[in-house]
């Protein structure tokens, strides 16, 4: 058998994991029996649940499930566990960086408020990062089936807690309902507060809803973006203007976006000269965890493990790490490729 380079040894950064998302199929059973919740069965049998999310009953499926394990999550020890075991998840993973995404006016009504809850969720973050070493930090998002209203809020809230741990601004769910111009006030206010853009486009939306991240929202980042290997001069512009993709491929597949593995363009990208940072997504729907997705790259794209060097200090300087630590984690990835294969 070929020898290969361990790729959880590889120093990365994650850019692109949702909060309820990240955790471990056991503290979700564990937490449920805690509380008395009676999950799916779809979360219940040791298996990732069965997904498509590329029509509107699939992706109503798809966020049940999510909410069914975000109902688990009812106190501020639970937040701290996720926290932690998010961070040791990653660092199994050889991140060394790692910005977790959240909402946290999911979590308020359970945590005495959202003021209370984004603080329950930055003290659990500084807990991680003394107990773990991880370097880790919150990208605050807006929920997109939500008023802009919202959004304009949650905005100005992650501005007021930038000096604690918030480093950027977010847009999920289903890209497909609503503008993204009708987000443009709450994106303002989160740049001019000094902090990066990151919504989501380019999955379960085509090339169009990129160009709108782009141009309405100014995104520094764009969650997912894949769709964008569809145009040719929208690839030009995200990488001429240094725009990195958070591309998930394990929940490509699994929503849908991508029947197989092998479909997911991150060939097209890569030699377009689009940044990209590999991410998880959401673990616990999609079974896979951060390295995985490198293994991805490199079994079904034939990427070498110079290739995968590059797509790590990508995922490096994409992020919001500080110069300290992104200089140590490149250093690490120099030293992971010039070490010999054994």
């Amino acid at each position: 058998m070929e020898r290969v380079r361990d790729l959880s040894e590889l120093p990365k950064a994650h850019l692109h994991l949702h909060f309820t998302g990240s955790m471990r199929p056991t503290t979700l059973l564990e937490l449920a029996d805690k509380y008395g919740v009676r999950l799916p069965e779809a979360l219940t049998g040791g298996e990732p649940p069965k997904l498509r999310a590329t029509d509107e009953r699939g992706w109503f499926r798809f966020q049940r499930l999510y909410d069914a394990a975000r109902s688990c999550l009812r106190e501020p020890d639970d937040i701290r566990r996720l926290v932690r075991e998010a961070a040791e998840e990653d660092i199994k993973d050889g991140s060394g960086w790692l910005e977790i995404q959240v909402d946290p006016t999911s979590y308020a009504p359970r945590l005495g408020g959202l003021i209370p809850a984004l603080e329950i969720i930055l003290d659990a973050v500084d807990s991680a990062v003394r107990e773990t070493g991880i370097g880790m930090r919150v990208l605050v998002a807006a929920n997109r089936m939500k008023h802009p209203l919202d959004a304009r809020t949650l905005a100005r809230l992650a501005v007021r807690y930038a000096d604690r741990g918030v480093v950027g601004f977010g847009l999920s769910n289903d890209e497909r309902r609503g503008m993204a111009r009708d987000f443009d006030r709450a994106f303002a206010i989160a740049r001019e507060g000094g902090l990066l853009s990151a919504p989501h486009g380019g999955e379960l939306a085509g090339p169009a809803s990129v160009r709108d991240c782009l141009d309405d929202l100014h995104a520094t980042r764009i969650g997912h973006g894949v769709r964008a290997a569809e145009n040719p001069r929208l690839l030009a512009r995200l990488a001429e203007r240094g725009i990195t993709c958070e591309v998930c491929p394990a929940s490509n597949v699994a929503l849908g976006v991508y029947e197989k593995a092998e479909d997911i363009p991150l060939r097209t990208l890569f030699e377009a000269g689009v940044p990209m940072a590999l991410g998880a997504d959401d673990p616990l729907l999609f079974g896979s965890r951060l390295a995985a997705q490198y293994e991805l790259a490199r079994h079904h794209h034939g990427f070498t493990d110079a290739e995968l060097a590059e797509l790590a200090r990508q995922s490096v300087r994409g992020s919001a790490a500080p110069q300290d630590v992104r200089g140590k984690l490149l250093a690490g990835i120099d030293d992971w490729l010039a070490a010999p294969v054994v």
